[in-house]
């Protein structure tokens, strides 16, 4: 069976930057599954999967604009410390959940000077191009449920 809209498909991946250095990766026989064709995954690494069976290696470069999109400048900004309140120690690295004019977001603090703190609102892979090897470790037809809700259910999957 190909990876094809809505089938579910299970990967393992590496990420790597463009020096080689792993980003990130897929757990040790643990693949990622996702409902192919419902935008789960970045554009870009689902159109080079897209096609392919099960047992297939695809290895792919995906530009920014295929991945998280470029770097915006417009999500650095400066807030005044009491946007965080209930929170004691506020250090560069940590997320948070944020409502912003576009809806709810992640920023990530970037540095802390006194009251002042600036955040950023990119994706940390923003900007970035992304190196992918993925194994394609199953391929099935999705439930109805699955494609209900547009994703994969699995035994941890709790809408209750």
């Amino acid at each position: 069976m190909q990876a094809q809209r809505d089938n579910v498909v299970s990967i393992h991946y590496v990420l790597r930057d463009n020096d080689g250095e792993v980003i990130d990766q897929s757990a040790e026989g643990q693949p990622l599954s996702y409902l192919h064709g419902h935008d789960n995954i970045v554009p870009g690494l689902e159109k080079a999967i897209e096609g392919h069976d099960e047992g297939a290696e695809v290895q792919t470069t995906v530009e920014p604009e295929e991945g998280y999109g470029p770097y915006r400048e417009e999500l650095v900004q400066k807030v005044n410390r009491e946007a965080f309140q209930g929170v004691d120690e506020l250090a560069p690295g940590m997320s948070f959940r944020a409502e912003s004019d576009a809806g709810p977001m992640i920023v990530t603090i970037k540095e802390v000077d006194g009251d002042e703190v600036t955040v950023d609102g990119n994706h940390v892979l923003a900007g970035q191009t992304l190196n992918f090897t993925v194994n394609i470790a199953g391929v099935r037809e999705a439930s109805a449920t699955e494609l209900e809700h547009g994703h994969v259910h699995d035994e941890n999957t709790d809408h209750g």
